[in-house]
């Protein structure tokens, strides 16, 4: 399963805080059916079958934000979009982050 990075972050709001804007993408992705996704301090991570399918949703997030602002309207938003499509084993997001931590010392 290929796994998705995505940070968006809209352009001229009011205010520096945008974890409104964040909600109402995170609210987006959930709203999708077949995806898993988790939270992280810099962007949100999306597990998704293919990644057409993670693209679609890259471009309704992408949108979403656009129509997040409550008062007023954004203007500008920039998407990054990482991708990590692996075809020689099943990747996901929990067993990326095991490889990593595996034998890590506390």
């Amino acid at each position: 399963m290929p796994v998705m990075e995505i940070s968006v972050v809209p352009l001229g709001t009011r205010t520096t805080s945008i974890s409104r804007y964040v909600k109402h993408a995170l609210d987006t992705i959930k709203k999708e059916k077949g995806l898993k996704s988790e939270l992280t301090a810099m962007g949100t991570l999306v597990e998704a079958r293919s990644v057409d399918r993670l693209m679609k949703v890259a471009g309704k997030v992408h949108k979403a934000a656009f129509s997040s602002a409550g008062k007023g309207k954004v203007q500008r938003v920039i998407t990054t979009v990482l991708i990590d499509d692996r075809r020689d084993k099943k990747v996901t997001i929990e067993g990326k982050v095991r490889s990593v931590t595996r034998g890590k010392k506390k």
